[in-house]
Order: structure tokens, then sequence, then C-alpha cells
């Protein structure tokens, strides 16, 4: 398999997945800086031009984070980062959609439309930035919703899932992208230390 690599919090996220399942493929930087993910034989692949994707031996392509973090579990289940009975898998990918369409999404389009705005408005349609700094308020309340509820080490409890690696990639992002943590939060701070400790955090 070939992985399709790039900055951003997309790519991490996929990194951080392979790390933690000891996984390490043969990999290719795209420069989406200078729009390598829009053309040529990139976009072939990946017709909808987002990084990262996954080349499969056969030459189909995987795209999609979450996407790719299932494949690679079904293709090597331990150590799990989705679950091991369907009990955790529904409980980790329940947790992984509301993180993602909750803050991950909406932070992200907040960004584009305010500090991206320069990288992507000549790209494909966004908001105003009005719309993006609303977009980046909802989020900031998402992740004060998130730490009010939180309790466990982990979000799933005491299991370390694709839920906190979509979660912690994203709110990196956000950090250097003038997005950090709310005022006020404690589950979320000592969680992120929690996660920063993880080799897998370097990816």
């Amino acid at each position: 398999m070939k992985f399709y690599d790039s900055i951003g919090p997309n790519p991490r996220v996929v990194r951080m997945a392979m790390a933690e399942k000891g996984m390490s493929l043969l990999t290719e930087t795209i420069d989406i800086m200078a729009g390598a993910n829009r053309s040529g034989d990139y976009i072939k692949k990946v017709p909808a031009g987002g990084t990262p994707a996954l080349e499969l031996d056969d030459g189909r392509t995987v795209s999609e984070i979450t996407v790719i973090a299932e494949y690679l579990e079904e293709v090597q289940p331990a150590p799990a980062i989705i679950g091991t009975t369907p009990e955790e898998r529904a409980e980790t990918r329940r947790w992984v959609r509301i993180i993602d369409l909750g803050y991950c999404e909406t932070m992200a389009n907040g960004f584009r439309a305010t500090q991206g705005r320069p990288m992507f408005e000549p790209r494909f349609p966004i908001m105003s930035e009005s719309g993006g700094e609303e977009l980046k308020a909802l989020a900031a309340k998402k992740l004060q919703w998130l730490d009010a509820l939180m309790s466990g080490d982990f979000v799933c409890g005491d299991r370390f899932t694709l839920a906190d690696i979509l979660l912690f990639g994203f709110i990196e992002f956000g950090a250097q992208v003038g997005q950090p943590l709310p005022d006020g939060l404690t589950w979320l701070p000592a969680w992120h230390k929690r996660v920063a400790a993880r080799p897998s955090a370097a990816a």
C-alpha cells in the first residue's frame, strides 16, 4: 500500500492511527499549498482532491480519514483503535461521528472562511468571513459541551480510540490557526496532556 500524506490535521489523524497500530507504509507527500492535490495524477485517484489517501496494492484508492482508519483496522485488527467487540466499535463510531460533525467540520470550515481564506477562496466556494467567525464560536461551544460530559481518561473511558486521535489532531490544528481551547475547561486540558505524551502524537 501507498500513503499519500500532506500537511494538515486530516493526514495527521491517519499517521497517528498507523503509529498506534505499528504500521509503516510507503509514503508520498502531496504539496497542497501548491494545489498538487487538485491536479495531475492525484485528482484522478481522488476526485474530491482531499488528503490523505491510501492506494491499495491493486491500484484502488481509499480516501477520507475515518474510512482509511476503518480499512486499516480491518486489515490489521490489533491493536484495536476502533474496538474488538460490536459494542466497542459502536461506541467509538458514535463518538467519531459526534466529534467529526460537531467539532472538526465546524472548526475547519471556520478556519477556511477566516485565517485560511487566502488559500481556499480561489479553490472552492466558502462562506462569508462573518459566517466563519460564527462557526469558530460554535466549535468552541462544542468543546465546552464535550468537556462537561467527559469523565474517563479517554473519550471512550479507558480505551484510547480513533475518537481520541481525531479530536487530538483537530484540537492541535485549531491551536495553530487561532482557535485554542476555550478558557475554563477541566477535562480537555488533562486529556490533551495524556494524548500528547503518547509516542503516536509525534507522527
